[in-house]
């Protein structure tokens, strides 16, 4: 379900270093070479650019791309040219920090991302940040927040399609119980949104909006400025149906008084190499405007070029 085009015939990693080389040198930057190059190759292909270009320049391709580019164009060539489980290293720390902080990105990151997958953001941001997500995650949240994060962000949820009918049954009147007596944060029910495999998560979730009147998280919205309760809606979002989650990410990115690069760039570098295909119909079913056009409406620029590469447009 990957978006982005990769030419059939691909030059080879030394020859992609060469052209980046030449877009850095002369009298301002080749952004347009660079997105050409960048755009169109696959995680193990930029992987390899990188490595090639430390090999023959002796220097970090990007070191030179952050001393090259700019702003929010900067920012999506930066977190696209990371290896996913870089990038949501790299993202989750961003995200604990005081200044950046941002608890949807952690549930996105431990909610949406294969067992395996989120193993190897929890490698790779011990090796780049020298110490644990979880730990960063627990010093940097409290009370109820941190009770849903740090499970969440250590969880190692069964991949399988088992689902268990019975126990479908019992956990959506658990969760039904604990939401009508407004005990939003009993144990009950964190454990059951944090060690539940997907499958069977949905399967609850669904005897739930079947059997008690409402969807779930219509009933999670007592109070729609509640942080935790937002945080709660996003995480059964996510793990039952993420192209749903993504979707709306973008809309509101997109539809604020002026866009939020930030959140566009990191849905689009995320997700264009797994499931964009379906979070851009998703897109189009709630907003009846094509992803690509919607942002070639709002943005400009590199950025825009940018960002319409990895969607695979058509013509926005």
């Amino acid at each position: 379900m990957a978006t982005i085009k990769v030419p059939e015939h691909v030059p080879s990693p030394a020859e992609d270093c060469e052209q980046l080389r030449k877009a850095f040198q002369g009298w301002g930057t080749n952004e347009d070479l660079i997105i050409s190059i960048l755009a169109h190759r696959n995680a193990a292909q930029r992987c390899l650019i990188r490595k090639t270009y430390a090999e023959i320049y002796g220097e970090d391709l990007l070191k030179e791309l952050d001393k090259e580019l700019s702003s929010d164009f900067e920012r999506i060539v930066l977190l696209w040219t990371l290896q996913p489980a870089e990038r949501d290293a790299f993202m989750a720390n961003e995200a604990t920090k005081r200044s950046t902080s941002n608890n949807l990105v952690i549930v996105e990151i431990a909610c949406t991302r294969p067992l395996l997958e989120l193993f190897k953001v929890r490698q790779a941001y011990h090796a780049r940040f020298k110490k644990s997500l979880e730990e960063d995650v627990a010093y940097h949240t409290s009370g109820d927040i941190r009770k849903l994060l740090v499970p969440l962000v250590s969880s190692l949820r069964y991949e399988g399609d088992e689902v268990n009918k019975t126990l479908a049954k019992s956990e959506a009147k658990v969760l039904h119980e604990k939401i009508a007596g407004k005990e939003y944060n009993h144990e009950e029910l964190i454990r059951i949104l944090t060690t539940r495999s997907k499958a069977q998560l949905l399967a609850t979730v669904n005897l739930y909006n079947n059997e008690y009147g409402n969807p779930i998280n219509k009933d999670l919205k007592a109070d729609p400025n509640d942080e935790y309760l937002k945080l709660l809606r996003t995480t059964i979002k996510c793990l039952t149906f993420p192209e749903r989650h993504f979707a709306k990410v973008l809309r509101l990115a997109i539809d604020k008084m002026g866009t939020d690069e930030w959140a566009l760039a990191r849905v689009i570098s995320s997700r264009a190499e797994t499931d964009l295909e379906r979070i851009k119909e998703e897109y189009y079913r709630r907003n009846s405007i094509p992803l690509d056009r919607a942002i070639a409406k709002d943005t400009s620029g590199d950025f825009e070029k940018m960002a319409l590469e990895l969607i695979g447009h058509g013509d926005a």
